[in-house]
């Protein structure tokens, strides 16, 4: 068994990059539920490249603060893989969490992959270790992964509980403490031996070159670190009376046409919206009613007075909607007092809209 032990500096360092990754990723992705799929996707993929790739570079940081009586290296394509895993694992529990319902259950389901993420990616990198070998046992992996778990669900917990900044900055601790708590537990618990021979999958990687990856992967962290801390200090400007843009008055109220004559109705009155062509239909009562708006100028028009887009082809007046039906990524509201219409399509991305201005 060979004797080791650990560079402060580099220590510190390990800690500073993990909690930079951490404040990064789950800040970026604050508010992304409410995006369009496609962007949304966009913010996630960014967020698990910045969170597995901070994991990556927090255990290579430490790992060229370990100092063994030996020469070693590490095999490039199993680094690779760590790298890659990490990021895929990541990204696999944000992906639920931001394009399924959030419950407890996602949420604690998340920090699980999150905490096994950091696990594998730890014993993946030190498999690629050359000329010493790590040793442990089954017990050494499960107290590690216990204690990645635990701190990974409560940084995930905390971080999308309740999405404020507050929290956020808690769930960073506690990504960081996850992330350096499992290395330096998972460490202190393995023994190295000298192997004198190599056996790696792909071409050597010294330690000057893996510095010079890990030092390009922290400044690309903190750079991203940066750029997200600004908005997140950033003190949020009161517009002026004058630079608030004003809704659109309804002076006679809603068009619509019977007979041959336009009328006008209160907003009040109507139910729901719904897109024909370049134009819309009022559900009113028992009836329905040809209105001249397009279903995007009836958005604009109407925001001020309650009515949201349930769909595309939809908007309805929450004042309306007698019940509220969740399906597995989408919902419908009933409209019971509403003759003409029985009920109403929710689409998944405008879900969270409806179910907040519903009270649920």
């Amino acid at each position: 068994m060979l004797d080791y032990s650990h560079n402060g500096w580099l220590v510190a360092a390990s800690l500073a990059v993990a909690l930079m990754a951490g404040f990064t990723g789950l800040y970026l992705t604050h508010g992304a539920s409410k995006l369009e799929p496609q962007r949304r996707k966009l913010v996630v993929a960014l967020a698990a490249v910045i969170l597995g790739g901070g994991i990556w570079s927090m255990h290579f940081v430490a790992m060229l603060g370990l100092q063994l009586p030996i020469l070693f290296y590490y095999d490039a394509l199993i680094t690779l893989i760590s790298a890659l895993v990490a990021i895929l694992m990541v990204g696999l529990a944000l992906l639920v969490l931001h394009f399924r319902p959030r419950t407890s259950q996602t949420i604690i389901g998340s920090g699980i992959i999150v905490g096994l993420g950091i696990v594998v990616m730890h014993y993946i990198g030190m498999a690629g270790m050359q000329l010493c070998r790590p040793v442990y046992n089954l017990l050494d992996v499960a107290l590690s992964t216990l204690a990645s778990v635990i701190l990974s669900v409560a940084a995930i917990w905390v971080a999308y509980g309740n999405r404020t900044q507050r929290n956020i900055l808690l769930g960073t601790i506690c990504f960081g403490l996850a992330v350096f708590s499992m290395h330096f537990v998972a460490t202190g618990l393995t023994d190295f031996v000298a192997t004198g021979s190599a056996g790696g999958a792909g071409p050597a990687l010294d330690n000057q070159i893996l510095a010079m990856g890990v030092t390009v992967s922290v400044f690309l962290i903190c750079g991203a670190f940066l750029l997200t801390g600004i908005s997140f200090i950033e003190p949020k400007e009161q517009p002026s009376l004058e630079s608030v843009p004003k809704p659109a008055t309804l002076r006679a109220g809603v068009p619509f046409e019977r007979e041959g004559q336009t009328f006008f109705t209160e907003p009040a009155s109507i139910a729901a919206i719904r897109a024909e062509g370049h134009y819309t239909v009022l559900y009113m009562g028992s009836e329905k009613l040809f209105c001249p708006w397009s279903i995007t100028e009836a958005a604009t028009r109407l925001k001020p007075d309650g009515f949201l887009r349930a769909h595309r082809s939809y908007l309805v007046n929450p004042k309306h909607v007698s019940s509220f039906e969740r399906h597995k990524d989408n919902g419908t509201c009933y409209f019971d007092g509403v003759d003409a219409l029985a009920k109403v399509p929710v689409s998944r991305s405008r879900l969270t809209d409806i179910r907040e201005a519903l009270g649920l």
